[in-house]
């Protein structure tokens, strides 16, 4: 149970806020570059800010204020141009630094006018990684940028997963420390779905939580796994501060506002070994449905019900009406680090797991089980008796609404067809 005012320092994110200017010091993904294969501009709200995100004619991206520093038109109906974002209104035109390069009435009339030094815009640096972009919203010097090993896989198909939810992201950045709520919430929650009353999952025997530089592991134990299992020898990944990491795909819940929270999924898949070489071009983007026509959430896909645990908790979760037990070990471990954290960099510290070295960012190493799988791969026929990939070849298991061209991309990289039964090969001559 929390108090009322540290609830609300856990809570709330707009700009001059504990929380707010703390996330504000990471670099976090904000959309995928796919997005952008079929538009210049898009209207964007983050930590409480209204933003535009851009890609101009040179394919550089800018990350600037939503109103033009000159009238406050709305720069999401702006048009690119090789240096940047012109408005519409007046033709005011903004580079991705927030500079003023061009007034063009006041360059005319006037053409040692000095205004446009007085006139530049917010701005924030954005780059490209692995499908997705991300942004820096705080304090310069920035931090570098880790690439995390995932990234520098090769032989995979990726997909990028994006859900707008409709409450506060530390109730969804929670369930990243939670493993019991697997056993219900996903394994027994799918079998009543499915008319069966049984049996139940394997129940839960033992967890443990534990600190690392980029975040906290949660390990258990269950009554069908024993403690040499990777499930309490590696455990699963909270990313510090706002991720959550399992091998073949990460999460993150990046803050809108303090109401409303933009889910970001990747997802890797191994193309089978004894496919060849495989090399993906763009990364594909979807936006995934959270609800059904009738208005109630889905519930068939493992995020969907993770959703609904989150938006059932209220727009923002009322955490002194809580009654945390013995599985919510890490739910206070992470709460306690949050607050010891706002205070540090409060008092001028660094906050943590920033990486600050430029060698050390090209290649940052999380826990992970079977990292030899993903490097070499193992053959299709090995994929039917694996826990994820058997998943994986029959549907999209995370998210419901997956594109079928989407999804005809995975089959095609995988070597199966819609069912993932393995396609007829041509005899080798």
């Amino acid at each position: 149970m929390l108090s009322e005012a540290k609830n609300k320092l856990l809570t709330q994110v707009g700009p001059g806020t504990p929380m707010g200017d703390y996330l504000r010091r990471y670099w976090f993904p904000i959309a995928a570059t796919a997005e952008f294969d079929d538009k210049n501009v898009k209207p964007i709200r983050l930590l409480g800010e209204d933003l535009t995100l851009y890609k101009d004619l040179s394919g550089t991206y800018g990350l600037v204020d939503r109103h033009c520093p000159h009238r406050r038109a709305d720069l999401s109906y702006g048009y690119v141009e090789k240096t940047g974002l012109r408005c519409n209104y007046h033709g005011w035109l903004m580079n991705e630094t927030g500079a003023c390069i061009e007034q063009p009435f006041e360059d005319t009339v006037n053409p040692n006018n000095r205004l446009k030094e007085r006139c530049s815009t917010k701005a924030y640096p954005v780059r490209a990684l692995r499908g997705l972009l991300w942004a820096y919203m705080g304090p310069q010097p920035a931090p570098e940028l880790p690439v995390y090993e995932a990234f520098t896989w090769e032989n995979g198909f990726v997909e990028v997963v994006t859900a707008d939810i409709p409450c506060n992201w530390f109730q969804c950045q929670e369930n990243s420390i939670d493993p019991v709520h697997f056993e219900w919430m996903h394994d027994n929650w799918s079998i009543r779905q499915k008319g069966q009353t049984g049996p139940y999952s394997p129940t839960h025997l033992k967890v443990a939580f534990d600190e690392f530089e980029h975040g906290f592991t949660y390990r258990r134990v269950r009554s069908d796994s024993d403690e040499t299992s990777a499930m309490w020898t590696v455990g699963r990944v909270f990313l510090w501060p706002l991720g959550f990491y399992l091998g073949e795909h990460f999460e993150w819940r990046v803050p809108v506002d303090d109401e409303n929270t933009l889910s970001i999924g990747w997802f890797y898949a191994r193309v089978p070994s004894d496919r060849g070489s495989y090399v993906q071009g763009d990364v594909p983007h979807w936006k995934a449905p959270i609800r059904q026509e009738d208005g109630r959430w889905i519930s068939s896909h493992v995020i969907n019900q993770d959703i609904i645990a989150w938006v059932g908790q209220g727009t923002i979760a009322d955490r002194t009406k809580e009654n945390l037990g013995a599985s919510d070990r890490g739910i206070a471990m992470i709460r306690n680090r949050f607050f010891d954290e706002l205070e540090k960099v409060a008092a001028g510290a660094e906050p943590k797991g920033l990486v600050r070295d430029a060698e050390a960012a090209k290649l940052v190493e999380l826990p992970i089980a079977e990292r030899r799988a993903f490097l070499a791969g193992k053959p299709l026929i090995d994929y039917y008796d694996h826990p994820y990939y058997k998943k994986r070849l029959q549907d999209f298991p995370w998210h419901a609404g997956q594109p079928p061209h989407i999804r005809a991309a995975f089959c095609e990289a995988m070597g199966v067809d819609f069912n993932g039964q393995p396609l007829a090969r041509e005899p080798a001559e």
